[in-house]
């Protein structure tokens, strides 16, 4: 349930001391019985800009303000969600994800954050729930998102009697979410700046939604069979090196680029490997596709209050 009221948020980075204590305890709405603080959305859109390597200025601190919200919003039903389940943090792979955002150096990191004024224990708290959250939806999908692995020999076996030439592409992805269909266009145009600023894989690294993003949304090689029409008709056109315009689907907006492409006799081609292969894009997909879901329905059955 969500009470809607005209929500306005003003975010002041040169006061005093003593305002700033104010301002920054100002609760700007409950998701159930979390909060969201001015001090949220400020920390917010100051790590979106620094981890996306865009100025920190007014014009960009405006354009992040609504999309910064929105995202803390899902962070908090993440974190309500979570709370029924004992998932332990994985330091390893945490580290892993830092080192790389970093350029494998996290204190030069942490002192952007100091230098600009932004709490790296907040973000550090994001990243630790949304690995977690990557957890509970394979544990409590782990059904669905398990595959038939009798699907896939059988789609294997057609192309190796059909002794058709492979035709894959290597591809990468930026996935993020979308479910305020008014904030889209900004949603899109905040991506294809960062793009043009930072090159398509450290965005993906830093903004996607995906579980490629670790890996600068990085998807490999994938069978232009295993691809849906859609897809496929919009790769085909594509060059190496281009990316896609926004693909817009039910609750996100996903961005392509088309790395490489090949052709191959199926003789050629290591079927273990592309049995793998598809194995990890078609459980990719539904990952993306069960937390996207998840999400909704808990948006849709929680109790939001604008102050």
């Amino acid at each position: 349930m969500i009470k809607k009221k005209v929500l306005f948020i003003f975010i002041l980075f040169f006061i005093s001391s003593a305002s700033k204590a104010k301002i920054e305890n100002n609760i700007i709405l409950k998701v159930e019985n979390e909060i969201i603080t001015n001090y949220d959305i400020k920390n917010k859109i100051l790590r979106t800009l620094i981890l996306s390597g865009q100025e920190i200025n007014q014009k960009n601190i405006n354009f992040l303000k609504e999309q910064s919200l929105n995202d803390l919003i899902f962070q908090k039903l993440k974190k309500i969600e979570l709370e029924r389940f004992d998932f332990q943090d994985d330091r390893t792979q945490i580290n892993n994800y830092l080192r790389n955002i970093s350029s494998n150096n996290i204190d030069l990191l942490k002192e952007k954050f100091k230098q600009n004024d932004a709490d790296f224990d907040l973000y550090l708290k994001e990243v630790e729930i949304n690995f977690k959250w990557q957890k509970f939806i394979y544990k409590f999908y782990s059904n669905k998102i398990e595959l038939d692995e009798n699907s896939i020999q059988l789609e294997l076996q057609k192309i190796i009697e059909n002794k058709s030439d492979l035709e894959e592409f290597r591809i990468s992805e930026i996935e993020v979410s979308d479910y305020n269909k008014s904030e889209s266009e900004k949603i899109i145009a905040n991506i294809k700046k960062q793009i043009e600023e930072n090159g398509f894989e450290n965005t993906a690294l830093k903004i996607s939604n995906s579980t490629t993003a670790s890996k600068k949304g990085d998807l490999g090689w994938i069978n232009g069979k295993s691809l849906s029409e859609q897809i496929y008709k919009i790769l085909d056109k594509m060059n190496i090196g281009d990316i896609s315009n926004p693909i817009k689907r039910q609750d996100s907006i996903l961005f392509l680029k088309l790395n490489d492409k090949r052709i191959s006799k199926v003789n050629d081609v290591d079927i273990e490997k592309l049995k793998n292969r598809l194995i990890n894009q078609k459980k990719n997909e539904l990952f993306n596709l069960y937390s996207r879901s998840h999400l909704s329905k808990l948006k849709n059955t929680s109790f939001i209050d604008y102050k």
